[in-house]
């Protein structure tokens, strides 16, 4: 009887002793068998990397001509951006981008004279209808705010140059012969043109800011420009002054 319990007592100690060592083991365990080691350093998440992203946009713009006198009637034109950028990405979440955009516009409006041919209390008009068609190179610098996951805001600021291909001047004239004659005298164009070929600057320097949202590959962005110098080419009048500002908003695809 003695034995026997000698022999449960061995026993029971084995099975405490191979209990004790099983949890022994680390209390950080992976999936995969490995064990978690306090002493590993973790590489911490890049907040940016160095590259060239490449994107297609296309969107709506809006242009207004701000004047000074009559001669060049405030306009305001509407129309599509289409348009192809590359941004270089920089430390610290910023970036800079250039590319290249076309823009088509249209716009009417009316610009009234007063007669020559009855009494000055009647007034005749002009009515203008533009189509407009130019070339954007912006410069730009990029600041990105990550907010959660893969979506981002992001806001931009920095130069443009605004290249006029044309700006034709369609008009539906209200006039009478004397009126029309005299205006012919001070050098206001009565038929259609091109108002680049010989009164407007090609060169429209502007200086941008925007931003807007990013998820994933895409972006929708939002933008005003504004015009920096006189667009009049030969003046007319003294003081003559024009220069056009523009905003858009945009969808944007990157590859």
């Amino acid at each position: 009887m003695r034995q026997f319990g000698v022999i449960v007592l061995f026993l029971s100690l084995s099975v405490c002793a191979l209990w004790a060592d099983d949890t022994k083991q680390p209390a950080y365990q992976i999936a995969d068998n490995s064990f978690f080691d306090p002493t590993r350093k973790v590489e911490k998440e890049k907040s940016y990397e160095f590259g060239v992203e490449y994107r297609i946009e296309v969107g709506y713009a809006q242009h207004k001509q701000h004047v000074r006198n009559l001669s060049y009637p405030g306009l305001y034109l509407h129309g599509i951006r289409l348009g192809a950028s590359f941004t270089f990405n920089l430390p610290i979440h910023f970036g800079l981008q250039t590319g290249l955009y076309y823009t088509l516009l249209y716009g009417q409006n009316e610009q009234h004279w007063r007669s020559m041919d009855a009494p000055s209390v009647q007034a005749e008009y002009i009515n203008h209808r533009v189509l407009e068609h130019n070339l954007t190179i912006p410069v730009r610098a990029y600041y990105t705010i990550p907010l959660w996951k893969k979506l981002n805001l992001f806001f931009y600021t920095g130069p443009q140059l605004h290249i006029g291909l044309a700006q034709n001047d369609y008009m539906d004239k209200h006039l009478s012969t004397k009126t029309e004659a005299w205006l012919q005298t001070i050098g206001v164009e009565t038929e259609p043109y091109d108002r680049y070929a010989d009164e407007l600057i090609r060169a429209n320097i502007q200086w941008g800011l925007g931003g807007g949202l990013e998820w994933d590959r895409y972006r929708l962005q939002s933008g005003y420009d504004f015009g920096l110098n006189n667009l009049v080419k030969n003046k007319q009048l003294p003081k003559q002054h024009m220069s056009e500002w523009g905003w858009f908003v945009s969808f944007c695809y990157k590859f």
